[in-house]
């Protein structure tokens, strides 16, 4: 994969691509509702603008976009990944995410790159999450070499990237690794940063439906280097 001379990969040449991305435009920008759009952008803290489609009928529209479309390849998906994180309406980066999370399978470790553009570009938890788990997190799980770039990255200064290093084992269960989980905790347990802290608390919540115990152990040994936030969300559902 090739990248420009700031770091951003190139967008591949993809007939599937040119095909879906025309059909999108056209599909979702019919649909738009510019009154509901005020509104989600609002909620969303003015990250991006929006079009106005609800959940489900984005999903609608996004079943009529792909009907009849071949399965996508590794290619495909990073052309209509960078294509859709072009156009400044949410709703198109969605569509994106929710292609990547359904053919990840097809996706070779050579597409962490451009998963982490997409974590840090105009982010913010509603996309950064999804990717977390569902794909980086698959990724990973793919190829246990890229552990060392979540290692990398649970010490970036980007704090997005710091997330989802934390949440990419949110779906693993008995896979997780431990030492991982708990030291990517330890190593941000002061960050300053309500979304770090929030997803320290969450990635340990989630890893106690598996084994509560080893959590209660970890926060009983380390609990006061972390935050009470995240000590808090952690036991949610165990108790302390």
């Amino acid at each position: 994969m090739s990248v420009t001379a700031r770091g951003i990969p190139d967008v591949p040449r993809s007939p599937y691509a040119d095909a879906v991305t025309e059909r999108l435009t056209a599909v979702y920008g019919a649909a738009a509702d510019p009154e509901r759009a005020a509104g989600m952008r609002a909620y969303m803290r003015d990250v991006a603008p929006f079009l106005g489609l609800t959940s489900p009928v984005r999903r609608s529209l996004s079943r009529t976009v792909l009907e009849r479309t071949p399965r996508p390849d590794e290619r495909d998906l990073t052309a209509v990944a960078l294509r859709c994180w072009r156009m400044p309406e949410r709703e198109y980066h969605y569509f994106a995410v929710d292609l990547l999370r359904r053919h990840v399978t097809h996706c070779s470790s050579g597409f962490l790159p451009v998963a982490r553009h997409l974590v840090t570009t105009v982010p913010w938890w509603d996309t950064v999450d999804l990717l977390a788990a569902h794909v980086v997190g698959a990724l990973v799980a793919a190829d246990r070499g890229l552990t060392a770039d979540m290692d990398a990255w649970s010490a970036d200064d980007d704090l997005w990237l710091v997330r989802t290093a934390l949440l990419h084992q949110l779906r693993y269960k008995e896979r997780t690794d431990t030492e991982r989980l708990f030291g990517y905790c330890l190593r941000q347990g002061g960050h300053g940063d309500f979304f770090v802290r929030k997803a320290i608390g969450w990635s340990l919540r989630e890893y106690a439906k598996t084994d509560p115990d080893a959590v209660r152990a970890f926060l009983a040994r380390h609990g006061r280097r972390l935050a009470p936030l995240s000590v808090r969300e952690a036991l949610r559902t165990i108790g302390p």
